[in-house]
């Protein structure tokens, strides 16, 4: 009975990590990894309305990190236009954390060296951690 409780526990807990915002559940994977995490960017080499959401650091990298929490698919329009702005405010590794991303994303963004992040990554990261 008791193994049979803490299962159910800790299915729970999945569970409610799952309907947590990519946001938070972004800020518990990379302190845990540690990184050291800035919440508030505000760069003015970066367009307002494409500002990143997050910029994380450990020791020397420093990486900015764009976060769309969308409940779809996020294409490739999408990650060459985070790519144009992270090149022009001269980030070379940005991340990139979405629900889930097609294929023609997953390919541009490991040409360009892009990071992504799907929610079910993100979930992993944190467990084994």
């Amino acid at each position: 009975m008791k193994r049979f409780f803490s299962i159910h526990v800790n299915l729970s807990t999945v569970e409610g990590m799952n309907r947590q915002p990519l946001m938070k559940l972004a800020i518990q994977y990379f302190t845990r990894r540690g990184y050291t995490i800035d919440k508030n960017p505000n760069r003015s080499d970066m367009p307002s309305t494409k500002r990143c959401d997050l910029i994380v650091r450990r020791g020397s990298e420093v990486y900015p990190v764009w976060i769309k929490d969308w409940n779809r698919t996020i294409g490739v329009n999408v990650v060459i236009n985070i790519d144009k702005v992270a090149q022009s405010a001269g980030f070379t590794s940005p991340i990139l954390i979405a629900e889930k991303f097609s294929e023609h994303a997953k390919a541009y963004a490991s040409r360009r060296g892009i990071r992504l992040l799907a929610r079910t990554d993100i979930l992993k990261g944190i467990k084994a951690f």
